[in-house]
């Protein structure tokens, strides 16, 4: 089982593969983000499907065999340089973009010697639950093969293929200069097999494309690397199609390994989209930002009592979460699950995180669609009809509902939002109203949000422990981050949640959510600590954290959502979206305050 660091993301903007340091790709869902896997073996092993692409690895070879890896430039091109004994060789991975087909490209290019490589190729479609058909296919070219099950198929094409227990396997020599190309693509089961690619126009069209849209990248004046690739990612994570981004390209990777914490995140969370909606803004990528806004109007569509946390990539509202029996889980942690019940949950923090992306698009000047305000005014309506109920929180708790702090200081953050569309931009809107019922819910998160015997706020009202979420306070503008009552409630926060020198969520331990306990810390919450020290005079401490979280992405630059200090390894589902977005947050709160 190769360690969640191991994988390197390829992608399409439609999909994405998973390949190991091992070239095996070992996760790939087709033609979408959140179709069924083709490739399987990451919730499972070889026989739940892979494809091998590597060179001929025996006992007495393994361990002359080494591979460095790297992205080429801005793109998500990855090349794999593998020195063997007998000599060098290159495989170039990607999926084309821009052709409107499902396509992986797997190149071997001769560099010195002569290497002897193995393909293996297990096809599992719909999450390893249907063995395909698979038949030589001479007429579609280049030795093609093609498997078929239900209504999924996949043509091959490269060198000849021949069936091994379940799998089809090649060996071919690779002397220096020689070029091998492999490629997959998936069509509809009941079409003909595409023509093949052109493999050189494509890998150029697609290197291309990468490098004109991180062209237009703001630079970043501390963690320039780590930032430009961050934002890549969240490109790589979008649905160029409907403009959803993937919370992650995964499924089912463990917050605590072995544990049963594993959720699907291969869904558009409106908390996330309106993050990457501020990012994009902030570094330059104002077209992106109009379509991401875009998906979010159309998303919120309807009548506000309706609004969900989470949508499928187009905007899809049943979501419903079952368990696989077809996939073991990842180095055996179970349950796999498709689909996510947080779907039907009510969380009132949303309508702050919406009001407030769409309100930074507003201050920026871009345009607002004639769609925008009416449907804020609707939201609004329905945070003041609403904005007294118990929630599932920020954390999707699967316990009690609650009154948390976290949730109150979002509306509170909405109405805010409301009020500055009319007073700066001349918006219509029932302001006299709106401010009275700010000032409600002020008072009122000060009364039951803040504990004044302990002098901090609390993880929800009549609590006593706190709750990372609460660095948001500051964020949104709720207070500011040197004010007394947010100092004392970091300070709690340090006392009580950091572990290894990471924040985590909340205590699992308590009970609160209705979960067994256990799991590593969300990365997230710790770049918002960053963000919080930046912001508060802390400049030393932000930069000594934001090294260290720095130090946990993998050599291409990839953050999973969570990390294991004590195992010095990834957890959870990868790469994060919003582990991402709050590297770029930190980031620019360390430029900021290094500016002043």
């Amino acid at each position: 089982m190769q360690k969640i660091e191991d994988y390197a993301l390829i992608g399409d903007c439609h999909t994405a593969a998973l390949v190991g340091r091992d070239g095996s790709i070992d996760w790939l869902c087709l033609p979408r983000f959140d179709s069924a896997s083709t490739f399987g073996a990451l919730l499972g092993n070889e026989d739940n499907g892979r494809w091998l692409v590597a060179p001929v690895s025996t006992e007495a070879t393994a361990s002359g065999i080494t591979a460095e890896r790297r992205y080429v430039g801005d793109t998500f091109t990855l090349v794999t340089t593998w020195t063997t004994p007998d000599g060098v060789v290159e495989t170039t991975d990607l999926m084309p973009h821009g052709d409107r087909r499902a396509d992986v490209i797997r190149r071997v290019r001769g560099m010195s010697g002569s290497v002897a490589m193995h393909q293996e190729l297990r096809i599992r479609f719909d999450y390893s639950a249907a063995m395909p058909w698979m038949r030589q296919v001479p007429e579609a070219g280049g030795n093609a093969v093609v498997a078929v099950a239900g209504p999924d198929a996949v043509v091959v094409r490269g060198p000849e293929l021949v069936a091994n227990d379940h799998a089809h396997t090649s060996d071919f020599t690779v002397n220096a200069g020689d070029v091998v190309d492999i490629t997959l693509t998936w069509f509809p089961a009941h079409r003909e097999p595409p023509e093949p690619i052109d493999v050189d126009s494509r890998i150029a069209a697609t290197e291309e494309w990468w490098t004109d849209w991180a062209a237009s990248c703001t630079a970043s004046p501390v963690y320039h690397d780590a930032v430009h690739r961050s934002l890549l990612v969240l490109r790589a994570l979008t649905h160029e199609d409907t403009g959803g981004i993937v919370a992650a390209a995964t499924t089912s990777l463990p917050e605590e390994f072995g544990g049963q914490r594993n959720w699907d995140y291969r869904y558009v969370w409106l908390r996330d989209a309106s993050l990457t909606l501020h990012v994009l803004l902030d570094h330059g990528f104002e077209s992106e930002a109009d379509s991401w806004r875009t998906w979010l109007l159309r998303a919120i569509a309807g009548d506000p009592a309706d609004v969900q946390i989470m949508y499928g990539l187009s905007g899809e509202r049943r979501l419903s979460e079952y368990e696989l029996e077809s996939l073991p889980g990842y180095d055996g942690a179970s349950p796999v699950r498709i689909g996510n019940g947080a779907f039907t949950q009510y969380q009132g923090d949303v309508f702050g995180e919406v009001m407030i992306a769409l309100q930074a698009a507003r201050q920026l000047g871009r345009e607002e669609p004639d769609i925008s305000w009416p449907l804020q005014r609707a939201l609004m309506g329905f945070v003041e009809d609403n904005w007294q109920r118990a929630d599932n929180g920020i954390w999707e708790i699967r316990g009690p509902l609650r009154h948390f702090t976290h949730s109150r200081v979002m509306l509170w953050a909405a109405l805010d939002c409301a009020i500055r569309a009319v007073e700066d931009f001349g918006l219509d809107g029932p302001v006299a109203r709106w401010r009275t019922l700010r000032s409600e819910v002020r008072d009122e998160i000060e009364d039951q949000g803040f504990n004044t015997s302990l002098g901090y706020y609390t993880q929800y009202y009549g609590s006593t422990g706190t709750d990372a979420s609460l660095l948001q306070l500051a964020q949104v503008g709720y207070l500011s981050a040197d004010d007394p009552r947010m100092l004392a409630t970091v300070a709690a926060m340090e006392a009580e949640l950091l572990e290894n020198g990471l924040l985590m969520r909340y205590r699992t331990e308590d009970g609160v959510d209705g979960l067994p306990s256990g799991e590593n810390p969300f990365l997230a919450c710790s770049f918002w600590l960053v963000e919080q020290y930046a912001a508060s005079g802390r400049l030393s401490d932000a930069v000594t954290l934001m090294d260290r979280l720095v130090g946990y992405s993998n050599d291409l630059g990839l953050l999973s959502e969570e990390y294991d200090v004590i195992g010095q390894r990834q957890a959870g589902n990868t790469p994060q979206a919003l582990s991402h977005l709050a590297l770029v947050r930190a980031a620019d709160a360390i430029a900021r305050a290094s500016s002043d």
